[in-house]
């Protein structure tokens, strides 16, 4: 696990090797075990080490035999050693015993771009192959791991695990983009390939470039895809296939040459990885749990797994943190707005954890791949009501319903749901954007200055759900929803968050749901595998009957969460000396008229508004950590 930067310049044009040096040391909580560096003409490659497996070796940048191909390598290749005799066989020798690294190098040689299909694990990387004359820079199935890359005006690029390496950069344009704005207000996050800067954008999950000496490009490119299709099994063959996958994805993450333990919420995910793991790992399993202020207690769930599997030393520790404080830290973590209040405790649990071990497992992915969220339930429900009615009765008459008694906080609770009569109105695709956005075109509108409007032109959050719902080659309204959220939310939201937590703390983090085999299997069932009546994860559940007691499996979804109403309520005066302070009037992206009438609304508790507020508190950080106070006209990019 490490820290990866890099500058290409076309034609061979020289490196600077100062600012080289600033980029990877911005990286340095990524990897605190030490750096490396490697310069020719035209390349550029500084790497920040993280120390887990081949501790005495594995240095980066690494190197073919005659010095040719050059790595750098963020992430961890599971496979490595089924790979090394099929690539010994074709001739290729290795300088190392125990490197999953040299492994892509060979790799490469031997498939070039191909090489990628030949990879279990996740990455983010990049090669220079002097004798090819070309820069590969690829990101793992699913986007475990992040790559940000920027334009530089003599037609090369910079690229970085994160973007706070190429803050210094000369030459990116670092104006904020309307739309990125739009799209963090609707989702909490901004959704790949953007980022807040105009001139920085992410490479996608599963796909790579292609970078000739002269500059010239391919890509980016998709190397993989999910496919949806259902494919019918019964019930005994999905179990059996699902605790085989479990088992092994499992045993390929234990791998490791430091201390190792496991996140361990109490939940149904993270409590079958702990069985998992203790039940194959004969040396030192910990466990770490954290208790949040506001939050339902789980520490007695948790307790339980630890309990019954014997884990070495069980971590527990209640964390009680100033929410409004860490939202101001957000844009410190992640360099640009995010605004998932479970990264809070999940930063937490992750320096809990780095006081004990080096690699953490986790439950993460458990809920998209086998359709534990409850908005798949809702969305379920709503298609059946799509399939009965006709368009033009849910269109005027549920539409108009909507209109006359739309979604209040002092509204039944049925109705404050995210499934309202609004989005039964919207066909699949808007009425599932609706169920997954944070605010709502009219909210952001409101909110939003009369410059960003102008500059915004039309754009629309909800048309990438729109998008990825066609893309998606099943017609199953389930297996749509699941292709969404893997492809946006899981990407840009839950493992951005782990990544930037756990890196932020120096710690690995491994989610065997994840694997992509899991997450392919997950998506192929037939729905009513996932979905039984109003229970989720229902052969996930047969699958672990033995192995995790029934009150944990069948006991109501939690997580971490916090009620933030109340909180912003009992500490309005801070609230408004922050969003009506002079960093969001001197921004210009903001309407104060518009924020304070919010704010007046949330204290009288006529509206529950804690949600933009908390967004709006997310950017007001971010701001302040990239100083960003420019005139409207010079700080917004269309």
């Amino acid at each position: 696990m490490c820290g990866i930067a890099g500058i290409f310049r076309p034609n061979a044009a020289p490196v600077d090797a100062q600012m080289l040096r600033a980029m990877t040391t911005a990286l340095s909580r990524r990897g605190p075990d030490g750096d490396g560096f490697h310069i020719e003409p035209g390349i550029g490659f500084g790497h920040r080490r993280l120390a887990i497996i081949d501790i005495a070796g594995g240095h980066q940048p690494m190197f073919n035999e005659d010095g040719s191909v050059v790595l750098l390598f963020n992430g961890m290749i599971y496979n490595f050693r089924e790979l090394r005799p099929q690539l010994e066989a074709l001739g290729h020798v290795f300088a190392s015993d125990h490197s999953d690294s040299e492994t892509i190098i060979h790799a490469w040689e031997a498939w070039g771009p191909e090489c990628l299909q030949h990879l279990n694990g996740f990455f983010a990387l990049a090669i220079w192959d002097r004798n090819r004359g070309q820069l590969f820079l690829a990101r793992d199935r699913l986007g475990k791991k992040p790559m940000h890359i920027a334009e530089l005006a003599d037609g090369g690029l910079a690229f970085a695990s994160e973007l706070r390496s190429l803050a210094d950069v000369p030459g990116i344009d670092r104006q904020i983009s309307a739309q990125a704005v739009d799209d963090f207000f609707a989702f909490g996050y901004i959704p790949d390939p953007a980022t807040i800067y105009a001139g920085v954008r992410k490479l996608p999950a599963a796909h790579f470039m292609l970078i000739e000496r002269d500059g010239s490009t391919q890509g980016p490119q998709r190397w993989w895809d999910l496919s949806a299709a259902e494919v019918p099994v019964a019930e005994t063959d999905a179990v059996a296939r699902l605790q085989s996958l479990l088992a092994d994805a499992t045993q390929i993450r234990l791998e490791s040459d430091v201390p190792l333990g496991a996140f361990l919420s109490g939940g149904v995910d993270s409590s079958a990885v702990v069985a998992q793991a203790a039940t194959q790992r004969a040396a030192q399993l910990d466990t770490f749990t954290i208790g949040f202020e506001g939050s339902e207690d789980e520490t007695p769930y948790a307790k339980m797994i630890a309990e019954r599997y014997h884990t070495v030393q069980h971590n527990e520790r209640a964390a009680a943190v100033d929410m409004i404080d860490a939202a101001r830290l957000q844009g410190s973590i992640f360099g640009e707005p995010f605004g998932d209040q479970s990264s809070v405790p999940t930063h937490s649990v992750c320096a809990l954890a780095r006081r004990f071990a080096t690699v953490a497992l986790s439950g993460d992915g458990g809920d998209e791949v086998f359709a534990g969220y409850r908005r798949y339930r809702w969305h379920r429900m709503t298609e059946a009501v799509r399939r009965y009615l006709p368009d033009p009765v849910r269109r005027n008459v549920i539409g108009q319903l909507a209109r006359i008694y739309p979604k209040l906080d002092r509204a039944p609770r049925f109705l404050r749901a995210k499934h309202t009569l609004t989005e039964l109105s919207l066909d699949s695709a808007l009425g599932y954007a609706r169920m997954v956005t944070k605010t709502h075109h009219a909210q952001r509108r409101a909110l939003f200055s009369s410059e960003l409007r102008a500059a915004l032109d039309g754009h629309d959050p909800m048309a990438l759900v729109a998008d990825l719902m066609a893309r998606c080659p099943d017609a199953n309204g389930l297996a749509q929803a699941q292709y969404v959220d893997i492809h946006s939310y899981l990407v840009g939201d839950i493992l951005t968050k782990v990544d930037r937590t756990s890196m932020a703390n120096s710690l690995e983090v491994r989610a065997p749901f994840l694997d992509h085999r899991m997450v392919q299997f997950g998506l192929s069932l037939p729905a009513a595998l996932k979905l039984k009546g109003q229970e989720g994860k229902h052969v996930l559940k047969r699958a672990l009957q033995d192995s995790v007691p029934r009150e944990i499996l069948y006991r109501p979804k939690q997580g971490f969460a916090t009620s933030l109403a109340g909180l912003f309520r009992a500490e309005m005066a801070r609230l408004r000396e922050r969003l009506l302070g002079p960093v969001m009037l001197g921004c210009g992206l903001f309407d104060p008229a518009a924020i304070s009438t919010m704010l007046d609304q949330h204290a009288a508790g006529s509206f529950d508004h804690a949600v933009p507020l908390w967004l709006l508190l997310v950017f007001e950080g971010f701001l302040i950590s990239e100083c960003a106070m420019q005139p409207a006209a010079e700080l917004i990019a269309a």
